[in-house]
C-alpha cells in the first residue's frame, strides 16, 4: 500500500474530502493545486519518493504568482500529506519542512457613499453608444437584481460565495434577516439587514415567475444560481461605467465592516457577523476605524481649534 502513486493517492484524498463535506471552493482549490503539482512532477511517482525538495522546487517555479496564491498551493499540498500521514501512506508530512510563503496583506480600501451612489446609477443604464450617429443608452434588465445584490452585500458583509449559495427560503423578509447556511469553515449564521434592502429584494423577486423556496435567491440570465465569477464581472463592469477602479465583491464586505465600526458597532459582534474564526481580520478593520476617529478628533478638537 505504501508504494501507491501520487495520482492514486489523489483519488483517495478526494474521497476523503467528499466524506468530510468540505466546501466546493476548498475542494476546487485543492484539486487545482494537486493537478498542477502532478504536472510539475512529470511522472506519476510513488508518494514515498516525493520529497520536500520537490515541493520547494514546485513553489519556486512560479516567479510571477502572488504569495497568497503560493500560500494556497502550500496549504493544499500540506492538507493532502496530512491525510496521507494519517492513512500511513507516508511516514511524515514533508510539506511541513518547507517554509510557507507569507501572504501580502492587501490594503483595505472601502467604498465611499458617493462610490455606492455612482455604482447604483451605473447599474441602471448601459454605456453610452452611438446609433445612426446619435449617442444613446438603455436601461439594463438586470438592474433590479444587481441593486438588490449590492445592497444586501453592503448591508450584511456576506461573502460572494455565501451570497451565491443563498436560497429563497433563506430569506426572512418579514424580520429582515438572511440565513447563511454554510459560510467559510461551515459556519452558519443569521444576518440582519435594513428594511430598505428588504424592499429592494422584494422588488427583484417580484420580477421572477413561479418562485419556489428551493430556488436560488439570485439567478443568472439562464435561470441558474449566480456564480462568483459572474458576480465579479457584474461589479467590475458597473465600476468601469461609474469610473471607479477595482470594484469587486469583497470591497462591499470591507465597506460594511468599516462602516459598522464607525457607526458604533462592537468588534466582537462584527467578528460573528463576518463569520471569522479568529480576531485578526477584525483587528485590521479596528485599526482603520481608529485612524478615522483620530482624524475626526484632530479636526473637531475644541482645544486645538480654540487655541486654548
Amino acid at each position: 500500500m505504501n508504494s501507491i502513486t501520487f495520482s492514486t493517492a489523489v483519488e483517495g484524498f478526494q474521497l476523503s474530502m467528499n466524506a468530510r463535506h468540505l466546501s466546493p471552493n476548498t475542494m476546487a482549490d485543492y484539486n487545482h493545486t494537486l493537478k498542477i503539482f502532478r504536472e510539475f512532477l512529470k511522472e506519476d511517482m510513488p508518494v514515498p519518493d516525493i520529497t520536500s525538495q520537490h515541493v520547494e522546487k514546485f513553489l519556486a517555479s512560479f516567479t510571477e504568482l502572488s504569495n497568497k496564491t503560493l500560500l494556497n498551493y502550500h496549504v493544499g499540498l500540506s492538507a493532502m500529506w496530512t491525510w496521507m500521514e494519517r492513512e500511513e501512506l507516508v511516514k511524515k508530512n514533508i510539506v511541513r519542512k518547507v517554509r510557507s510563503p507569507k501572504a501580502e496583506r492587501k490594503k483595505v480600501i472601502p467604498l465611499t457613499k458617493d462610490d455606492i451612489k455612482s455604482l447604483l446609477s451605473a447599474m441602471k443604464r448601459s454605456r453610452v453608444y452611438r446609433r445612426q450617429g446619435k449617442p444613446i443608452d438603455h436601461e439594463l434588465e438586470s438592474f433590479e437584481r444587481n441593486r438588490a445584490i449590492l445592497l444586501l452585500m453592503l448591508d450584511t458583509g456576506v461573502r460572494a460565495s455565501e451570497l451565491c449559495d443563498l436560497l429563497v427560503e433563506d430569506l426572512d423578509n418579514k424580520n429582515n434577516r438572511i440565513f447563511v447556511r454554510k459560510g467559510k469553515g461551515a459556519k452558519e449564521r443569521l444576518l440582519p439587514f435594513s428594511p430598505r434592502t428588504g424592499q429592494m429584494i422584494w422588488r427583484y423577486l417580484a420580477t421572477r415567475e413561479n418562485v419556489k423556496d428551493t430556488d436560488p435567491l439570485f439567478i443568472s440570465k439562464i435561470n441558474r444560481a449566480m456564480h462568483r465569477t459572474k458576480l465579479s464581472a457584474m461589479f467590475r463592469s458597473a465600476g468601469a461605467r461609474a469610473g471607479i477602479p477595482n470594484v469587486h465583491p469583497h470591497r462591499f464586505r470591507h465597506t460594511f465592516a468599516i462602516q459598522y465600526l464607525r457607526n458604533g458597532g462592537d468588534a466582537y459582534t462584527l467578528q460573528s457577523m463576518l463569520g471569522h474564526s479568529t480576531f485578526e481580520t477584525v483587528k485590521l478593520y479596528l485599526s482603520l476605524a481608529q485612524t478615522d476617529l483620530d482624524m475626526v478628533h484632530t479636526r473637531a478638537s475644541p482645544v486645538d481649534n480654540w487655541r486654548l
